[in-house]
């Protein structure tokens, strides 16, 4: 069976677009193949900074000849549906077709259609050129005197050759000959741009790849990770050092490279006063470099770092390093400067005293100096929501609200929701946005605050998605929730919702994370109450509560379901009025585990068929008696039925009062026996009216004891 390879070589490709487009280029083309009627038995595809390659393993050599009938419309069938026919079966005259006869419908037209197989390159050379044409990059450009004109090739960067060979292992492959936009494909490519710029025929991958190798390329990412990162924790070790390794970095320098080479550098120990998140977010983000620190040494970093050159310099990579090294110490003093300002006062330090007064904040303190800044600048946090500093005394007067539930002293909490948005206003976050919350616990602990209160400042974000961890310190929790909740509650109030996909306030997430702290917690917390204060705060709001507490029920239905619940079992315990999301939970895991043995399963398929029953006969409004009368009992299994419902229903409601849900499923339990016995005793529609409305309350009255604990008639089975 026949191979292809495919090469498109052009000038550099944005590393953060390379992955995606090599998996997108295999797609489009093994799509279009498999369309065409060919087929394969593998397909990888490789990228480097300047080439994206597809290996294609076992296509078919032609396409099958295909024979097909397309049925049109009686040949009775007006002329409008006749030219219809014609056009989608592709003949030019209804002559062309064929008349067959069904004893029933009568006489119909039938095209016959015959479309011989067609040669692999035949097909390649005719996909190729569209795709890419069409292909999706994120941002595209045109270049040379071609661009003038209307329709000329766009790509990423400039391409500069295509090479596509096909052919069998044991013979000579063939070059699949096409052209766009004067760029002819061949089977010539060409190796590192500084290393071995010459060109070099290729056959197949086998031999690309080794000729690629001798030219100073490592075509596979995951081979060039491999090298970096084998080499980088060996340069480091050999200078008795560690690695702080980083995959995102990894995954970009690979991405920057075709023959990585890696080289050690260093700045000044004066610089390693800044905190080490800073260093290495300074070193990391303009000169894509990782960080090091001393063997054993916990978060303390070392003044030498590691960066991956795409040369091998006739120096050793001396003159790369130094000059890294020059740009690391100019960031790295910017840095400094900004770590220093930040601990001194405020340059408008005078004009913030009726802010400061306010909040009650101390302007002795920088922290509270960024804070009381925040509130004097009347920073917008959304048009319609107001300030900062508005958002800010909202939730203090929540997170204070919440602290009893969470276990937290409410005056920590206060003060942790007073300094959480400071650190907005502090130069580090101004040049780093991603240190918010980070900076602001730093700074928090300069001046002395509670442990507590510091934390708050970075973990209130938390959890940033799904597998970020959740704030566990009382405190970080309650302003964490006043937080989320405020920004929920807001957005409801000004009918700015998440649409279909379209989520552009991260409220999803925000729901998600209020879901996860209160459960991974385990905190009992009656959401309808903390909306209604949080709503007080916005006109038109209190509208909204039940609206968005559906939002949190499906939100909790998300993480459910990712937790492996069964999502019938959620829709059987949420009632529109669930409140505290910490109960359904519980429910939802005791009503499992009762399902999961023989009087759960049995009590289900009985209570499911009073259920229906009872459902149809109301709905043919039926009488049904409004309280059950024990005198009108025929049958010993209805008393025992209704001796065991009341038993049931009282001790259920009991262990659901205690909010032992295990007990109130273990209290249903008793039900199995005599629902079954019953239903296979007693008619239920008896001749008698009266006995009938009788046992169709009794029937009612076993659907009120479960329905204490789980609408049984939306579980599966």
């Amino acid at each position: 069976m026949p191979d292809l390879l495919l090469e498109l070589r052009s000038e550099e490709i944005p590393a953060r677009m390379q992955r995606k487009a090599a998996g997108d280029l295999r797609k489009m083309l093994t799509d279009g193949l498999v369309e065409a009627g060919l087929t394969y038995e593998a397909a990888r595809e490789y990228w480097t900074p300047r080439r994206l390659a597809l290996d294609i393993r076992g296509l078919t050599a032609r396409s099958k000849d295909i024979r097909e009938e397309i049925k049109g419309p009686a040949t009775s069938a007006p002329e409008q549906a006749v030219q219809g026919f014609l056009r989608k079966a592709g003949l030019a005259s209804i002559a062309e077709a064929h008349v067959h006869s069904d004893p029933k419908k009568g006489d119909f037209y039938v095209a016959h259609i015959s479309k011989p197989g067609r040669a692999a390159e035949d097909i390649i050379a005719e996909l190729v050129p569209g795709i890419i044409r069409s292909f999706p990059w994120p941002k595209s450009m045109r270049w040379g005197p071609a661009s003038a004109r209307p329709g000329s090739l766009r790509w990423v960067r400039p391409l500069q050759s295509i090479v596509c060979t096909f052919g069998p292992e044991t013979e000579e492959p063939v070059v699949v000959d096409f052209d766009i936009d004067g760029i002819r494909s061949g089977n010539v490519t060409y190796g590192h741009r500084f290393h071995a710029p010459g060109e070099f025929t290729v056959r197949r991958f086998d031999d690309y790849v080794s000729k690629l190798e001798a030219a100073k390329v490592v075509l596979d990412a995951e081979r060039r990770k491999e090298i970096i990162l084998a080499d980088a924790r060996n340069l480091a070790f050999a200078n008795g050092l560690d690695l702080v390794e980083d995959e995102g970095l990894l995954e970009e320098v690979s991405g920057l490279v075709e023959w990585p080479v890696v080289l050690m550098g260093e700045f000044e120990q004066d610089f390693l006063a800044i905190p080490p998140e800073v260093i290495r977010l300074t070193i990391r983000a303009n000169q894509k470099c990782f960080v090091t620190r001393p063997q054993g040494a916990g978060e303390d970093l070392s003044n030498r770092f590691i960066l991956v050159a795409n040369i091998e310099a006739k120096d050793g990579g001396k003159e790369i390093a130094h000059g890294n090294g020059k740009v690391v110490r100019a960031r790295l003093s910017d840095a400094l400067y900004f770590w220093k300002t930040d601990q001194g006062d405020l340059p408008d330090f005078g004009e913030l005293k009726a802010s400061a007064e306010k909040f009650g904040l101390d302007l002795k303190k920088p922290l509270d100096q960024r804070m009381a800044r925040l509130d004097h600048l009347n920073v917008t946090f959304h048009a319609k929501l107001g300030t900062q500093g508005a958002r800010v005394e909202r939730i203090k007067r929540l997170a204070e609200e919440l602290a009893p539930v969470v276990g937290a002293d409410p005056a920590l909490a206060r003060r942790a929701a007073l300094l959480a948005k400071a650190d907005l206003q502090t130069e580090m976050v101004g040049e780093f946005p991603e240190l918010q919350g980070a900076m602001g616990r730093k700074y928090a602990l300069l001046e002395g605050e509670h442990p507590s209160v510091a934390a708050a400042a970075e973990e209130h974000y938390k959890p940033q998605g799904p597998s970020d961890r959740v704030p566990t310190d009382p405190v970080s929790v309650a302003v964490a929730l006043a937080d989320k909740l405020d920004t929920l509650t807001g957005f409801w109030a000004i009918d700015e919702k998440p649409t279909g996909s379209k989520d552009p306030f991260a409220l999803r997430r925000a729901a998600l994370g209020v879901v996860r702290i209160l459960i991974e917690n385990r905190v009992r917390l009656a959401l309808t109450s903390i909306f209604a204060k949080a709503f007080a705060n916005f006109a038109g709001g209190a509208n909204q509560q039940s609206d968005l507490l559906a939002f949190f029920h499906d939100r909790l239905k998300v993480y459910l379901r990712d937790q492996g619940a069964r999502h019938d079992l959620i829709d059987a315990v949420i009632t529109p009025q669930s409140d505290d999301l910490l109960q359904i939970v519980r429910r939802v895991e005791a009503l499992g585990s009762f399902l999961d043995g023989d009087d759960g399963r049995n009590l289900l398929a009985g209570t499911k068929r009073a259920a229906n029953i009872l459902a149809a006969e109301e709905k043919k409004k039926t009488l049904v008696a409004e309280t059950v009368e024990p005198a009108l009992f025929r049958e010993d299994a209805e008393k025992s039925l209704f001796a065991a419902v009341n038993q049931a229903e009282k001790e259920a409601g009991q262990a659901i009062q205690n909010e032992d849900f295990s007990a109130a499923m273990l209290a249903l339990s008793v039900l199995r026996e005599p629902v079954d016995s019953f239903f296979e005793r007693v008619l239920v529609n008896d001749g008698d009216q009266a006995v009938r409305a009788n046992r169709l309350a009794l029937l009612a009255r076993i659907r009120a004891a479960t329905d204490q604990v789980a609408d049984f008639s939306k579980i599966a089975g």
